[in-house]
């Protein structure tokens, strides 16, 4: 991405891994050897202001561990997150990192689990404005809580009810005026509509939008719902056991998926104007990220697979405003789409 974008995070070559060994002890009883989860491999990305990227995959593909490292609650095995020009990553101390936490906040998955049910309302969302020390608690506090209720359509009543006293719509309502609180620059969204009813996800998305034309926000999204994707992203990276397997431009990505998984991954989307439509379905199981296969790590699933598959690692290569790291369309051996995927019409209903 060109510097011209104005990129307001940059990740480059972001590896997270964890020690998954059993005790010292048992080691050396067993001879067992010590056990790495590959968690995140040398992924790069780049999100330009006031822009949406999303991060769509299987579960247990790293998504949210990248959304965790970037927020600052998992520290990296290595590479970088350069956020404002600053990597972020390398912080070593609370107080280093607070001047530039205070721009990037995060909504999360589950709205209930995320509040804490033994505070109020006004008191949670006021929290980041205390914590931050934007302003001193008081009468302007209260209307700065009560201006962000508003904001995102509840009462300033509601400041003084717990959070069980809430629907799951109106709890993920209440994280994003939380998030909104310390008028950041990056938020980062961990699902933030999967725990909800697919009604209430159309509010809380819509109002994400609306939030982000008002406010020039920029959003990293995690997803796995690619009709989501289609409806607030500008760019996306498909991911597969820890890596990117395809990222670019998201309309164009839905519409001539080039990578293998993402074909199989859009194959899965429910169309209604031809629910009988051939799909491409997936052998065998995802690997384990204890033992990645070599290669591609698609490789043992992929119907377009060959023996250069099973021992190089594909690099990426850029087709228009996509880069894909498939040998498959690096040798001009992807068989053409039947028809171009309609998932980006569909998703403006989300």
């Amino acid at each position: 991405m060109s510097a011209a974008k104005d990129t307001l995070l940059s990740v480059d070559r972001l590896t997270v891994r964890f020690d998954a060994s059993p005790p010292l002890l048992k080691r050396l009883l067993t001879g067992v050897g010590r056990r790495t989860v590959h968690a995140v491999e040398e992924v790069d990305f780049e999100v330009a202001r006031g822009s949406t990227f999303a991060l769509v995959g299987e579960s247990g593909c790293g998504k949210s561990t990248i959304a965790r490292t970037i927020a600052g609650i998992q520290p990296p095995t290595g590479g970088s997150v350069s956020f404002m020009g600053v990597d972020i990553a390398g912080f070593r101390t609370r107080h280093a990192a607070m001047p530039y936490r205070r721009n990037l906040q995060m909504i999360f998955q589950d709205p209930y689990a995320s509040l804490n049910p033994r505070w109020r309302v006004g008191r949670i969302v006021a929290e980041p404005i205390l914590t931050h020390a934007l302003m001193n608690p008081g009468a302007a506090l209260k209307a700065r809580v009560a201006e962000l209720l508003e904001t995102v359509g509840l009462s300033p009543a509601d400041a003084r009810k717990y959070p069980h006293q809430f629907s799951g719509g109106q709890r993920q309502r209440i994280s994003i005026a939380r998030a909104l609180a310390s008028n950041p620059a990056f938020i980062v969204c961990d699902e933030p509509t999967s725990a909800l009813d697919v009604s209430v996800q159309a509010q809380i998305l819509n109002l994400m939008k609306k939030l982000q034309r008002e406010l020039g926000l920029t959003y990293l999204l995690i997803s796995h719902n690619l009709a989501v994707v289609a409806h607030m992203a500008e760019a996306m990276g498909v991911m597969y056991l820890g890596r990117l397997v395809e990222q670019g431009d998201a309309a164009q990505i839905i519409a001539r998926p080039l990578h293998p998984y993402t074909r199989a991954l859009l194959d899965t989307v429910p169309d209604p104007r031809a629910p009988n439509r051939a799909r491409a379905r997936l052998s065998g199981e995802v690997p384990s990220p204890l033992a990645p296969p070599s290669g591609c790590a698609f490789h043992p699933r992929c119907p377009l697979a060959n023996e250069r598959c099973a021992f190089e690692r594909p690099r990426p290569v850029r087709v228009d405003a996509v880069e894909v790291a498939c040998h498959a369309v690096e040798e001009g051996r992807l068989p053409a789409l039947p028809r171009a995927n309609e998932l980006a019409s569909t998703g403006d209903a989300a």
